[in-house]
């Protein structure tokens, strides 16, 4: 799931030094003097209203709090000295106002992280929440875990068997370890009715999806065919599922375990699938070939938003797409710029956020956006 991947909290400033600081002052004058550019497109009619919410290096998975007022993100921006993904989370009406609005760090800086999602609110009549769920590597070393190699002829991710899946709070405060099995746990989405989790695992060897109660207890294995099963999220009413999945044929079947093996894999082929909470009525929802992930059901529940490379020609021109549930109706979203990913709706339906590579001057950092949905 971890493709590419906003700035410290005021109240953290005191970790950097002078120099981190006028670096990070001058990179925010310099945005500021610029003209501001147009973000969307008459081509993308769903999307309007669009803002940047973040500014340098990879920013993804950014998604939405139960009360839609905030959203926990990871990032690698190198302003803030950051070897690799750590997860922040942002109050979405200031950053959407100010561009040297500084999001908050969650994780604690070590390790390498992955993942965040917002938990459900322990208190009644409310939905607001200061815990995150995300997962880490960082019981097993502070430094960062090396990159996937980039020299094998094939785009690899890496499925680092030191993640554990954690809460934390929105002060950096880790509260509590949920999964403590060998091998990669990540991945993590909760339910709209806050009461189950979803997550990926190579507990029994291959790449599965697996359900837990909020609090860690009663897991259960739902997929068992060979293939990576994993960016999982609930439907609105959180009886479903919708996630991605590779399912490897013939030689390609060596090749899987092959990488699998060494904690790699290649995520060129994928298809959406959908399927009940249990693992019943496991259904494939794309035909369409190549790379379609990142899936997240519309507020419908009938409809599927998900990213796609199957319409470009060489590879790695990622758009969004929807779909009906039944695998009709395939209508392309967005347009612009050539990586659009990670999109989620949120809770009223009103907004979508998502991570591209637009508006970019020309770099390859990826940027979290935010925009009015129309239908």
């Amino acid at each position: 799931m971890r493709f590419l991947y906003i700035f410290f909290a005021l109240f953290t400033a005191s970790l950097l030094s002078a120099q981190d600081i006028k670096n990070t002052q001058v990179a925010v004058a310099s945005i500021e003097e610029t003209t501001e550019p147009t973000i969307g497109s008459d081509n993308e009619p769903h999307l309007k209203n669009m803002k940047q919410l973040t500014f340098g290096g990879d920013n993804a998975e950014a998604y939405f709090s139960f009360d839609g007022k905030k959203l926990s993100f990871q990032s690698n921006n190198p302003l803030w000295n950051l070897k690799c993904d750590q997860i922040y989370y942002m109050i979405i009406d200031e950053a959407e106002d100010n561009k040297i609005y500084q999001p908050m760090p969650v994780s604690n800086g070590e390790g390498r992280t992955t993942c965040a999602f917002y938990m459900p609110s322990e208190k009644k009549n409310s939905t607001a929440s200061t815990k995150i769920l995300y997962a880490s590597t960082f019981k097993s070393g502070k430094e960062c875990p090396p990159d996937a190699p980039k020299n094998t002829g094939k785009y690899l991710w890496s499925i680092y068997p030191s993640f554990d899946i954690f809460i934390g709070d929105e002060k950096g405060k880790v509260l509590k370890q949920l999964t403590n099995s060998p091998g990669y746990d990540a991945e993590a989405t909760v339910s709209p009715k806050g009461d189950k989790i979803v997550f990926t695992s190579t507990r029994n060897g291959d790449l599965d999806l697996y359900i837990m109660d909020i609090d860690g207890k009663n897991v259960k294995q739902l997929t068992h065919t060979l293939g990576y099963d994993g960016g999982a999220f609930f439907s609105p009413d959180g009886t479903k599922l919708v996630f991605r999945a590779s399912r490897p044929e013939g030689k390609d079947t060596v090749e899987y375990k092959d990488f699998l093996a060494q904690g790699l894999v290649a995520p060129t082929t994928m298809e959406i699938f959908t399927m009940n909470i249990d693992g019943s009525d496991m259904k494939q929802v794309t035909h369409l070939g190549k790379a379609n992930w990142a899936p997240f059901y519309h507020p419908s529940g009938k409809k599927i938003i998900f990213s796609s490379n199957h319409h470009s020609a060489k590879g790695w021109d990622f758009q969004l797409w929807m779909i009906n549930e039944d695998g009709s109706g395939l209508k392309q979203i967005t347009t612009e710029s050539v990586f659009n990913a990670f999109a989620m709706f949120s809770p009223d339906g009103k907004r979508l956020v998502f991570s591209s590579n637009r508006n970019n001057g020309n770099t390859k950092d990826t940027n979290v956006f935010i925009a009015d949905w129309v239908e």
